[in-house]
C-alpha cells in the first residue's frame, strides 16, 4: 500500500472561492463537506494528507476575467484596486478565514507562530497561515499592517502581477524576463523594514526583477517565493532567473514549486494534459541552484489551472510519488513536502523581536 507523505502547501486562494465578493458568496460549511468544486476542502485535505498552507487574502482586480483562459502573450496590465476597495474585500476574507477557523469544531486552526504551528501538526489540525498577496489594502503609514498582525497576518507579498503604491507587480507575460520595470517605492522599503520587525514573511511570488533585488537588499530574513518555478525552463516572467535562485539559497530560502501549467510549460502554453515529467524538470532545476532544503511545494490551488494528473488536493501524492519514481529519496521528498516549510518559518518568524 502506498505511503501518504505529510505535506504543506505554499500558496492557495481557496478563502476567495469561498467568501468571494464578486459573486456574493459566503458558505464557510461548504469547506467542511467533501465536494467536486475547487481544489481543497477539509475532507479531501486530511485524505491527501495535507496538514496546512499559506491561505492568501486577494482583492482581485476591478476588471478580473477568466485567467485560466488568457492570452498571456497579448494580456493588458491588470488594474489595481484603490486602497478602500482592496480594505473592504481582505476584512471579507480575512473574517472568513477567522470563520472557517471557529466553525471547524477544533480541527482547523489559524497559526502566528512556531508553537501554534506545532502543535497543529501534533495534534493533526488543520494549520492555516493567513497571508497577503498584493498589499493594496495597506495605507503609506502602514497602520492596517499592524492591524492586520494582530489579526494573525504572518506572511505578505507587497504586489501581485499589478503596480501599487510599494513595487510594480511583475506583468503575466510570455517569454519575457521578469525585469519589467521600477523597482521599490520608498514606502516599499518601509513596508519590507515593519514586516521584517513584526516577524512577517515577505513572499517575492508576484514582484518584478528590480523590487526583487531591493527586497534582498534589505530584508534580514530568509527569501522566499510561495508559488513560483524556473524561469530556465519555462521563461514567463512569473518565474525566477538562476541568479535569483542562489540568491534565495544565499539567504536560506525556499521556493515553493507552482503547479500552474503556465508557468510549468517549456512553451508557456496552459493545456492541463501537461506531463508530471514537466513539474520534475523544473523540481530538478530547482534543486540545483537551491540545494535540498530550499525546495518546497506551492500549488497555487484554486487560483490557476493546474495539470489534471494532479487534479485537486488528492493528486498531490501522486506528484510525490512520482518524485520517488525519479529518484529522490523519501528523506528528499518529506523535506520538499513537509519540512522546508517548517524549518524556513523557524527562520523566518523566531528572528522577529516582536513575540506572538
Amino acid at each position: 500500500m502506498q505511503e501518504t507523505i505529510p505535506f504543506f502547501d505554499g500558496h492557495n486562494d481557496t478563502i476567495l472561492r469561498l467568501f468571494d465578493p464578486r459573486t456574493d458568496q459566503r458558505d464557510a460549511a461548504k469547506f467542511f463537506r467533501e465536494t467536486s468544486e475547487g481544489h481543497i476542502d477539509l475532507p479531501r485535505a486530511r485524505a491527501a494528507g495535507m496538514k496546512g498552507g499559506f491561505w492568501a487574502l486577494f482583492a482581485p482586480s476591478p476588471e478580473a476575467g477568466d485567467m485560466a483562459n488568457a492570452d498571456l502573450s497579448d494580456l493588458p496590465p491588470a488594474i489595481t484596486p484603490d486602497q478602500a476597495d482592496a480594505l473592504s474585500v481582505t476584512m471579507r476574507l480575512a473574517a472568513g478565514l477567522l470563520e472557517l477557523e471557529r466553525h471547524s469544531n477544533g480541527q482547523f486552526r489559524i497559526v502566528r507562530d512556531m508553537r501554534e504551528l506545532r502543535s497543529a501538526l501534533e495534534s493533526d489540525v488543520y494549520a492555516a497561515i493567513m497571508h497577503i498577496e498584493g498589499a493594496e489594502m495597506i495605507g503609506p503609514d502602514l497602520d492596517e499592517l499592524y492591524v492586520l498582525h494582530q489579526a494573525g497576518l504572518r506572511s505578505l507579498g507587497p504586489v501581485w502581477s499589478r503596480d501599487n503604491r510599494f513595487a510594480s507587480g511583475v506583468p503575466f507575460r510570455f517569454p519575457a524576463s521578469p525585469d519589467t520595470g521600477p523597482g521599490l517605492t520608498d514606502a516599499g522599503f518601509r513596508l519590507v523594514r515593519a514586516c521584517n520587525e513584526l516577524g512577517i514573511m515577505i513572499d517575492l511570488s508576484h514582484l518584478n526583477e528590480k523590487g526583487f533585488w531591493d527586497v534582498a537588499r534589505t530584508t534580514d530574513a530568509p527569501l522566499v517565493a510561495t508559488h513560483s518555478n524556473a524561469h530556465a525552463i519555462a521563461p514567463s516572467t512569473r518565474n525566477l532567473t538562476d541568479a535569483q535562485l542562489e540568491t534565495i539559497r544565499d539567504s536560506g530560502g525556499v521556493v515553493g514549486l507552482n503547479y500552474a501549467v503556465g508557468f510549468l510549460a517549456a512553451d508557456g502554453s496552459r493545456d492541463p494534459g501537461l506531463e508530471l515529467e514537466v513539474m520534475l524538470r523544473h523540481t530538478d532545476h530547482l534543486l540545483k541552484f537551491l540545494g535540498e532544503d530550499g525546495v518546497a511545494l506551492g500549488s497555487d490551488f484554486d487560483g490557476a489551472t493546474i495539470p489534471s494528473a494532479i487534479g485537486d488536493v488528492r493528486g498531490v501524492q501522486t506528484l510525490l510519488q512520482a518524485m520517488l519514481e525519479h529518484g529522490y529519496g523519501r528523506e528528499l521528498v518529506g523535506k520538499i513536502a513537509l519540512e522546508n516549510w517548517l524549518q524556513l518559518l523557524e527562520r523566518s518568524w523566531e528572528r522577529s523581536w516582536v513575540s506572538g
